[in-house]
């Protein structure tokens, strides 16, 4: 294998740290085709070669960074059946340049010298068992090349009494600077015998000795020493995988944030909640499902749907606390689904569990969280879309093993059988809203049907009002100095027009009969309900079971201040109120225990009456 890097003083990254422009730079031009033939060798002929290029190509797959950490995560969680308790996720420096590099660590069986081979080739997996994410053999180079520019990993194994330790280099950076034109990946292996650590050469020393300088010149490693101090916290089975040379943003700052917050990871270049007011900002921020996308640690603590039992992520030196989407619902409901996978393949059933975010009717989160195989691949999935007020803080979980993921992991393709899946699960959320919105606030009213036939009517009883007026009117216009006169109807009328009250959605049951029009803003943002309210003395109708939410008025139309402004106002009042139920619920307690000591000092003065009689008593005696 050829070696590189000349002198180590010239370590150095590569000129364009922005990943996605990483893969621009112009490839030297090769030999004629008779020589390429005549120098190589007949063996040669039977592999296809790999341009450095397609690293970078394969990589651009994982659009989202904590989706490269994603797959690296789940190559840890799939070692927990070989005996892997933990993985550690953790930044460290490079000793040649200061720079940060991230750490992934776990105490999984690890990989011999044949499984590291495996897993630095390009589309080779040994994984075919029904529990395990990893599918394609391609998770580990796109994410990692996706993370930073170069990576190291040191695996130890024991595989039938035979202990190896085995070092692999897949450099970006190396292949880049060397031109090289085919993907070249140095390797050392060792073996333990006797409590002696010796090479183990499976070509010739000097393609042994060259792997090792290639290692050295182009790794965060100086020495033959340095690069087996590394396997000391090992033990006696597992992997370490540094990722070094990260990427950088256009504006030369590191992707990753490790600065700002000590026990997390953050993105830097994520979009905060904008279009929201500050006070509804903060309550949104908060919330998980905005979280997880600018922290590592708040998506990790989703990213996987049933708790480890004994296993657990370690991120910067703290576990992360596992959260269950369906633990922070209310209202909830379980839908069983089943699918038409295909005729001759076995029937399933997919359990979704549906409900209200626990912040509703105040936070308008919303959306499914789909899981395959035990991994998150879709959260918060906008079935509905936004601007409705039905669905809103409806929130759901399912597994949908019956179908594939994306190779990101990041999505469904739009087979036939997603595009069903999508269909009922917008069934699903519908059906749940029209039945139990009432439950946080909101009003069903009466069918669509019912409702058509009621405007039907008022539109025809309105259009006698306006023929009635303009005849009045044409009557008054007769004489020209005279001012119009508007007159309805002999009788009194009701009040035709409606005003818009905004009201607490807990206090609905309050006021008079009314539509609810739903109060929709952006993604996050808080369905709060504006009622319109008809003439007072008209009676509430009871809501049904199973009746639809029609929605009156169009959202473009409404001014986007006064939506701001009453939708703060309704957090406020609401907050307000819920302030105001815990002070009443202090005082209730507060009197309840003056009351019990009030009761201990009656009794008290009750005893001390009678010890003042009983001496009164006795001095009369003497």
């Amino acid at each position: 294998m050829e070696g590189g890097g000349g002198d180590r003083r010239e370590y150095r990254a590569l000129e364009c740290r922005s990943f996605w422009k990483a893969g621009s730079y112009e490839v030297p031009s090769s030999a004629p085709s008779h020589a390429l033939f005549d120098g190589l060798e007949t063996s040669d002929l039977d592999r296809a070669r790999v341009h450095p290029k397609f690293l970078h190509t394969n990589a651009t797959s994982h659009k989202w960074a904590f989706g490269a950490i994603a797959e690296l995560l789940d190559n840890a969680v799939d070692e927990i059946c070989n005996g892997a308790t933990y993985v550690k996720v953790d930044k460290t420096t490079n000793m040649k340049d200061n720079s940060p590099m991230l750490l992934f660590q776990d105490d999984g069986g690890g990989m011999d010298p044949e499984g590291i081979r495996r897993c630095m080739s390009l589309g080779f997996s040994s994984k075919r068992s029904k529990s395990t994410i990893g599918q394609y053999g391609n998770g580990f180079k796109t994410s990692t090349m996706r993370l930073g520019a170069d990576v190291i990993v040191f695996s130890r194994a024991s595989r039938e009494s035979h202990e190896t330790m085995s070092i692999g280099l897949l450099s970006y950076t190396f292949l880049r600077r060397m031109m090289k034109d085919d993907i070249i990946v140095p390797m050392l292996d060792y073996q333990i015998q006797g409590g002696h650590i010796l090479p183990l050469v499976y070509s010739s020393q000097d393609d042994w000795d060259s792997s090792l300088k290639t290692i050295l010149d182009w790794s965060p490693f100086s020495s033959k020493e340095e690069l087996l101090l590394q396997f000391e916290d090992v033990g006696s089975h597992g992997t370490k995988v540094f990722i070094y040379n990260l990427w950088m943003n256009d504006d030369g700052l590191l992707e990753l944030d490790f600065d700002d917050d000590d026990e997390d990871i953050l993105l830097r270049d994520e979009t905060g909640t904008g279009g929201f007011s500050r006070f509804h900002r903060e309550i949104v921020q908060h919330h998980i499902s905005h979280k997880l996308r600018s922290s590592l640690r708040a998506y990790a603590s989703i990213l996987y749907l049933r708790k480890f039992k004994n296993f657990e992520i370690i991120l910067r030196g703290k576990p992360v606390e596992q959260v269950h989407i369906t633990e922070e619902m209310k209202f909830k409901k379980v839908v069983t689904y089943k699918p038409q996978v295909g005729v001759g393949l076995e029937a399933v059933s997919v359990r979704t569990t549906i409900g209200f975010a626990k912040e509703a009717p105040v936070l308008g989160i919303f959306g499914i969280n789909v899981y395959h195989k035990n991994r998150l691949i879709m959260p918060f999935w906008k079935v509905l879309q936004d601007g409705s007020s039905r669905g809103r803080s409806v929130v759901g979980v399912l597994e949908a093993n019956f179908i594939e993921p994306a190779h990101d992991k990041q999505d469904f393709e739009r087979t036939p059988l997603f595009i069903r899946l999508e269909t009922k699960l917008r069934q699903i959320i519908i059906d749940y809203w029209n039945n139990h919105c009432h439950l946080i606030g909101y009003q069903p009213i009466k069918r669509k049907a019912d409702m058509a036939s009621k405007q039907k009517g008022s539109d025809k009883s309105s259009n006698g009002q306006v023929q009635n007026m303009q005849q009045k009117m044409n009557r008054s216009h007769k004489t020209l100095h005279e001012e119009p006169v508007i007159e309805l109807a002999n009788k009194p009328q009701k009040k035709l027009h409606k005003e818009p009250v905004v009201g607490l959605a807990a206090n609905i049951q309050d006021q008079p009969s009314q539509h609810v029009i739903g109060l929709g803003t952006t993604d996050g943002s808080a369905a709060l309900p504006i009622t319109l309210c008809e003439e007072e003395d008209s009676p509430m109708e009871p809501s049904a079971s199973g009746e639809e939410l029609e929605e009156f008025g169009s959202f473009d139309s409404m001014d986007s201040n006064l939506i701001e402004k009453l939708s703060e106002e309704n957090i406020q009042l609401f907050t307000r109120r819920e302030e105001l139920r815990l002070r009443d619920g202090q005082l209730r307690q507060t009197i309840e225990e003056l009351q019990h000591e009030l009761e201990e000092m009656k009794g008290k003065c009750a005893q001390v009456a009678s010890q003042l009689e009983l001496r009164k008593k006795n001095q009369r005696v003497t």
